[in-house]
């Protein structure tokens, strides 16, 4: 009796998990349709024609396997694009945590005024790239820019900010280092808010100083924020594209040519499809490496309070 009781307890409790789970099912299957549609199948898509040789409308020619792979690693201006995204990451991000945790750490100082300047750290999230970059073009222009101006009025010589390949580089970083900073800022701000004050007090009382505080508190228990801005820094660095497109194209000599921007004139200024998508395969394949070290870095060097 016992048996047959607990029995047909198992079977309810297996038929209400196969209903709870197919209504589920129902909730987000919306959702999981349009994510198949617009990110699985884009993806499979994008691997598929990787292998193959198109024409100029995208549709398949020939199949070629990984000859668009080798390809275009031997080819000198493909691996300039993947130099030249590296450096813009190893400058872009550093600088960018660096400024935004500087602006968040003086931002929580109760001082007088401190909501007008924490309202002008954040303002960036609302500047377009297209606005921000027309608006830096104006600055770095070669003639009637102001930085040039500023330059010849110390008796400097004029710098093409934008037309240099010495400069390029620098230049585009500082646009996008000032178009992320109100970003990161927020995030960092809300991270430095959810710290327990308690733990600054016990620092005062055996007479800790700012730097004390910033290194043995604030940092280590910020860490999660940080490693997440710095997780969404690097994959925006590596898929910049907007920057580069209004001020430099990809110019001068390719020294701002990024993988993103490499991509997009394979594709819709060269129609080598295959070439393109090969590019954007790499980039993935690139993408995903950096995001498991940074998960294995989290675990090593995250501190959770």
């Amino acid at each position: 009796m016992g048996e047959g009781f607990e029995q047909e307890l198992l079977l309810k409790k297996r038929k209400q998990e196969r209903t709870n789970f197919w209504k589920g099912m129902l909730y987000i299957l919306p959702s999981l349709i349009l994510f198949l549609i617009f990110v699985i199948y884009p993806f499979i898509q994008t691997i598929i024609q990787s292998l193959f040789l198109s024409d100029n409308r995208g549709f398949l020619t020939k199949f070629v396997a990984f000859q668009n792979y080798t390809e275009l690693f031997n080819d000198p201006v493909y691996l300039t694009s993947i130099k030249a995204t590296f450096l813009y990451t190893l400058i872009t991000v550093p600088l960018t945590i660096v400024i935004s945790l500087f602006l968040a750490v003086i931002s929580i100082e109760k001082l007088k005024g401190m909501g007008i300047f924490q309202t002008i750290f954040s303002s960036t999230m609302g500047v377009s790239v297209a606005a921000g970059s027309v608006f830096w073009s104006f600055l770095f222009h070669p003639t009637v820019g102001i930085l040039n101006k500023l330059i010849a009025f110390f008796g400097g010589a004029p710098i093409g900010w934008l037309t240099s390949p010495s400069y390029a580089m620098l230049s585009v970083s500082l646009v996008s280092v000032w178009m992320n900073i109100g970003f990161s800022y927020l995030v960092l701000i809300g991270g430095l808010k959810n710290i327990d004050s308690s733990y600054y007090q016990s620092a005062d009382i055996v007479g800790g100083g700012f730097w004390f505080k910033l290194r043995k508190i604030t940092i280590p228990l910020l860490s999660p924020t940080l490693f997440f801005v710095l997780t969404i820094s690097i994959i925006y660095a590596f898929q910049s594209f907007g920057v580069i497109d209004m001020l430099t194209r990809g110019g001068p000599v390719n020294s701002t040519n990024l993988l993103v921007y490499s991509i997009y004139t394979e594709a819709f200024v060269n129609f080598q499809y295959g070439s393109a998508t090969a590019q954007g395969v790499v980039l993935f394949i690139m993408i995903f490496i950096v995001s498991r070290l940074q998960i294995k870095l989290t675990e090593r060097w995250v501190t959770y309070q």
